[in-house]
């Protein structure tokens, strides 16, 4: 389907999960950030995106749960959304089933100090135990609590979260299909680290003024990072935009 045909043509629910689909066969972790961003460049409305949020955004940030084998967060993004684990819906366990996947994906918290409360709801509303990709130098009081409220913990990299050691582990568990949600300094982080295979991106038709987060915050990248438009959708004024790594620059 061509950007222009996805932009004229009233998109199903199975074109849209032919559109979304990870490639195939997959050898090394394939990674989709999923985000959404006003027409001026906000990320977020007083600390979170729910602001900036509409049905057939959650419809696509729905189904990029359902393609995927983990859902990877940044730790402030799980609190300040209050995440919890993926429900398990009737509709998600029938496409996953089809698909071939476990019944719901677990959330993998990336966090340098493991500052993640035992009893928040990513730990302790969710159907399958969540991961917490940490590094040497967090607390190990904190680590051994998470462990203690069910959570994998893995340790990738001393003084912070290195990013493919992360991305490296979730492979070595069968997770290669990756929806990445953000918030901002991490996908920051894997567009530096060249981690970032699609962009999933929902335009608001919206502006908020000075003031908020872009989709990417923290260290500037050292080079430009050159993605090529895959589809165009659109509906009520939001502009869904599907960006992918060219194929030479980034492999398939």
């Amino acid at each position: 389907m061509t950007p222009h045909e996805a932009a004229t043509r009233t998109v199903g629910d199975a074109d849209l999960e032919a559109l979304y689909a990870y490639p195939e066969p997959l050898e090394r972790p394939w990674v989709q950030a999923n985000f959404i961003a006003s027409v001026d460049g906000a990320a977020s409305v007083e600390g979170g995106s729910s602001g900036l949020s509409h049905p057939v955004d959650r419809r696509v940030f729905g189904l990029g749960r359902d393609l995927a084998d983990v859902v990877l967060a940044g730790a402030g993004t799980v609190l300040a959304e209050n995440y919890a684990g993926v429900k398990p819906s009737a509709r998600r366990l029938e496409r996953r089933a089809r698909l071939g996947l476990a019944e719901v994906p677990p959330i993998a918290v990336v966090s340098n100090s493991c500052a993640i409360p035992p009893t928040s709801r990513v730990m302790v509303e969710t159907s399958v135990p969540p991961i917490v990709l940490t590094c040497q130098a967090a607390p190990p009081e904190r680590a051994d609590a998470l462990r203690g409220a069910g959570a994998e913990v893995i340790t990738a990299g001393e003084h912070g979260v290195d990013l493919v050691t992360a991305l490296d582990a979730l492979r070595d568990r069968g997770f290669y299909r990756i929806d990445c949600e953000g918030g901002p300094r991490l996908f920051a982080g894997m567009l530096a680290a060249d981690l970032i295979d699609q962009l999933c991106l929902t335009v608001a038709p919206l502006a908020t003024g000075a003031g908020a987060d872009r989709i990417a915050a923290g260290t500037p990248a050292e080079h430009l990072h050159r993605f090529e438009l895959a589809s165009v959708l659109h509906e009520d004024g939001f502009l869904l935009l599907r960006y992918r790594r060219p194929a030479a620059d980034h492999g398939t």
